[in-house]
């Protein structure tokens, strides 16, 4: 289905961009995520799996590396371009999109952390990649260590006696790493490369971590079985194991120094992300409920002629269009600027993921029993909903720290746009 979208200012090579996109997400995200969706997780992760033919696809396309300048063989996208591309692709899907989005993601951070040592090693073979046989993940979260390891600020950030369960020590001119990250490490079963945070200085408590970037398949990596999850099944997500692994020192490039701001910083640019997932996810139902409301007949006539379906379907309408001009506003400001303003992450990803959860719940709604059955695209969606609150921070989390940010930075009078 084609929109009217309210910005005048599209080109027509955004346009094509928009069109290119949404036959991709059509004709092989969709039935693809349902076809995943159905199979068991070790199914999805499997070598035979059609997951990787998807990946494939998308590498051929381009899209995953649209955003990237054309400096180290991105497609140099601009914002809106770029936004409009990430849309299409989780409308297609939400978990494929995450997947297309974690794949870039350290090599995004490689390029804000301008190491060019690192950007030769890791960025340009990325983007250079064609065939998927390069893919990246983010692991942070630990079995005892999920939105706290966020919680820059608060008393227990700084506490000794708080431990992360990954810890890296220096030996000579490596880093030595041991521990485990949990279940929840998304694309850790497939992606060949990780970013991954650690804990450097103990007597720092989670304030002494670090970031590093580092092959998958080095001595001593091990992964767990693929997560059997409620909803997203069409993200793999799983355990990573570390026993002595040894890397060298120029691969962790962010230290306790300056640990805290990183965080925020990559926040900043995360749930950014997941607020255009919750964009194509609430368009997705938003659709598929109109669609579904035109051709079910109920007392005698289409549910659509009836007063309280129309109200309810405007109103979904309503929210969908606030999703895309908050999403697409702060995606505009935080690709551009350097540091993102965290404050209207928090508050995109946060309004933008509640927003789409009541879109989907009321899609399921006017579908009544038959929302409930697989029959219906929208019972896939409502499970997947169900996950962006809690995706990249849960999001009483992220509205305490945008709060901590207000009381120090509001009201803001200037940016620091990247060049």
């Amino acid at each position: 289905m084609t929109y009217f979208d309210l910005n005048l200012d599209l080109t027509d090579e955004d346009n094509a961009i928009r069109e290119a996109a949404h036959k991709f997400a059509k004709e092989v995200m969709r039935p693809l995520s349902i076809e995943l969706d159905r199979m068991s997780p070790e199914e999805v992760v499997a070598a035979e799996s059609p997951l990787w033919g998807f990946l494939k696809q998308a590498y051929e396309l381009g899209y995953h590396k649209g955003a990237f300048p054309v400096e180290v063989g991105g497609l140099g996208f601009t914002p809106i371009q770029s936004h409009i591309l990430m849309e299409e692709l989780f409308w297609g899907s939400t978990g494929l999109g995450a997947v297309l989005l974690l794949a870039a993601w350290p090599y995004v951070k490689i390029l804000h952390a301008m190491d060019m040592e690192l950007i030769e090693e890791f960025v340009v073979p990325f983007c250079q990649c064609t065939d998927a046989s390069v893919t990246g993940s983010w692991a942070i979260t630990e079995p005892d260590h999920g939105s706290d390891s966020l919680n820059v600020g608060e008393p227990f950030w700084s506490d000794p006696s708080i431990k992360m369960q990954l810890s890296a020590r220096e030996e000579g001119d490596q880093w030595v790493l041991n521990g485990q990250k949990s279940a929840w490490v998304s694309c850790g079963p497939t992606a060949t490369h990780s970013m991954v945070n650690v804990q450097i200085d103990t007597t720092m408590g989670p304030a002494g971590g670090g970031v590093c970037i580092l092959p998958l398949d080095l001595p001593g990596i091990s992964r767990g079985k693929a997560l059997d999850k409620h909803g997203a099944r069409d993200l793999p997500q799983g355990e990573l194991f570390f026993d002595n692994v040894q890397i060298p020192k120029r691969w962790m490039f962010t230290g306790p120094e300056e640990y805290g701001e990183w965080v925020i910083t990559n926040l900043g640019f995360g749930n950014t992300g997941v607020s255009v997932g919750a964009l194509g996810l609430a368009r997705a139902g938003f659709e598929e409920t109109l669609s579904y409301a035109k051709d079910r007949v109920q007392g005698g006539k289409p549910l659509i002629e009836h007063y309280s379906i129309k109200v309810r379907i405007h109103r979904m309408f309503a929210k969908v269009e606030a999703i895309r001009a908050m999403s697409r506003a702060v995606w505009n400001v935080n690709t551009r600027a350097f540091p993102p303003l965290a404050e209207y992450a928090f508050a995109a990803k946060t309004f933008c993921t509640e927003a789409a959860v009541e879109v989907i719940d009321e899609g399921l709604q006017i579908h009544g029993a038959n929302g409930l059955t697989k029959e219906y695209f929208i019972e896939k969606l409502w499970r997947d909903a169900r996950s962006l609150t809690i995706a990249d921070g849960e999001n009483s989390v992220l509205n305490r720290q945008g709060g901590h940010i207000l009381k120090d930075t509001f009201p803001r009078t200037s940016v620091n746009l990247i060049a």
